[in-house]
């Protein structure tokens, strides 16, 4: 996750050592949402909380390929017409697009228009019928990709987390990715993913939310192929 600026007017201002940025509710967060409330929503309801609901999984790694390039907040911004653009990431019905729905959503504002990226996630829905067929579901293929214990930071401080642009089971991912047929799943991209869905923790020492969202990854059941 990377930094964003709270656009005009005064910002509060992230402890310099920390990373943490005290809100008007007197708690401790992550630096990256800028004080900004949507952006302060999705870091205290979203960011980090384990997923395995297929559906919002290909949501999360299509918006994160749609991303690249761009800074979070504005695909956050845009999150619900991209739903309406994409059927609500519904990927079996995703995977039934055609020419013309390129075109259609080519021309609609309510998206980041860039036919690649549009076209990738045509695609991808069709890699991830695959995928469902072998595993049995989504989460249970990128679920099988998260990081040993031992291969994780032992604390994730302001430096460290500033190091997290990728990691070896992201190029993993990303690769294995890639030879299924997916596109726009680089390792810095399938990271970005990895840290929405909650298959890694990175909100930082102190955070007010590193605590509850390691508490709901303890007692996450993961999913596992049929």
């Amino acid at each position: 996750m990377t930094d964003q600026t709270a656009g005009k007017g005064a910002k509060p201002e992230r402890d310099p050592v920390t990373g943490l940025l005290k809100g008007e509710d007197g708690k401790d967060r992550c630096w990256w949402h800028g004080g900004l409330d949507d952006y302060l929503h999705y870091h205290d309801t979203e960011w980090g909380w384990p997923v395995d609901d297929d559906r919002r999984l290909f949501e999360k790694v299509c918006l994160e390929g749609f991303q690249s390039g761009l800074s979070w907040l504005t695909i956050l911004r845009k999150r619900e017409g991209f739903r309406a653009a994409f059927a609500n990431f519904e990927f079996d019905k995703v995977a039934a697009f055609t020419g013309d729905d390129v075109e259609r959503c080519l021309a609609d504002a309510g998206i980041v228009r860039h036919r690649k990226k549009i076209e990738s996630t045509i695609n991808n829905a069709n890699r991830a019928l695959e995928l469902h067929k072998e595993f049995g579901s989504l989460a249970a293929y990128f679920w099988s990709f998260e990081p040993k214990t031992e291969n994780r930071p032992p604390k994730i401080d302001f430096d460290t987390a500033r190091t997290l642009g990728k990691t070896a089971e992201s190029t993993a991912l990303s690769k294995d990715l890639k030879k299924r047929g997916w596109s726009f799943v680089g390792p810095t991209t399938v990271y970005a993913f990895m840290q929405s869905m909650g298959m890694v923790n990175d909100h930082l020492e102190g955070c007010c939310c590193r605590e509850p969202v390691e508490d709901a990854r303890n007692a996450f059941v993961r999913p596992v192929p049929r």
